[in-house]
């Protein structure tokens, strides 16, 4: 066997054992330890929007952060803590309410609602959850859209309250990013 041909035959043989092993990883995403989040890899590296467009669960989300004009923003440095409501929290809103606020003469409504799922902040949980214990198990949460909600404890999850008495519950928390963390929500914050 020519010399050339054992190299090729080693190089394949350790790419195949490499394969099988799982040691093949596509370059600078390789080490980052990833949340799943709506079936796709969140990865630390990747800001807000760079991560959410992936998460078929937060399709709603995504196209009404576009309609809101916040793309940019969430792209921004931050740090942000964003309350990310999946597609099933915005289906609990009452017939048509998506389709309304996502009409261009509704934007300022929309853009308020998403801003009150944002805190300018990274508010990892185990920090937010010794802010309740703190409080005496209410932590007031100030948004950047000028909500101001509670976050307390239901159990070992933490739950925010809204405006008008609705309750998120935090169902993946910690899904770090480059600018902030997602903190996944099973229900629409709304304005009081």
């Amino acid at each position: 066997m020519s010399m050339r041909l054992k190299f090729v035959s080693a190089a394949a043989s350790a790419a195949a054992l490499a394969l099988l092993s799982g040691a093949v990883f596509a370059p600078g995403v390789a080490q980052e330890k990833t949340v799943q989040v709506g079936g796709a890899p969140m990865y630390p590296s990747k800001n807000i929007i760079q991560n959410a467009v992936n998460s078929k669960d937060h399709t709603t989300l995504v196209a009404a952060v576009k309609a809101a004009g916040l793309v940019d923003t969430l792209q921004g440095p931050g740090p942000f803590t964003v309350f990310a409501p999946t597609n099933a929290a915005f289906a609990k809103l009452p017939k048509g309410t998506v389709e309304t606020l996502l009409k261009p003469e509704n934007k300022a409504q929309l853009t308020k609602i998403l801003t009150c799922h944002v805190v300018p902040a990274k508010a990892m949980a185990s920090a937010i959850k010794a802010m309740i214990k703190d409080d005496g198990g209410a932590h007031p949460v100030k948004t950047v859209g000028g909500c101001t909600f509670t976050a307390k404890m239901m159990g070992d999850k933490i739950v925010i309250e809204d405006g008008k008495g609705n309750i998120a519950t935090v169902t993946i928390a910690n899904v770090t990013q480059s600018n902030g963390v997602i903190h996944v929500i099973d229900t629409v914050l709304l304005p009081s």
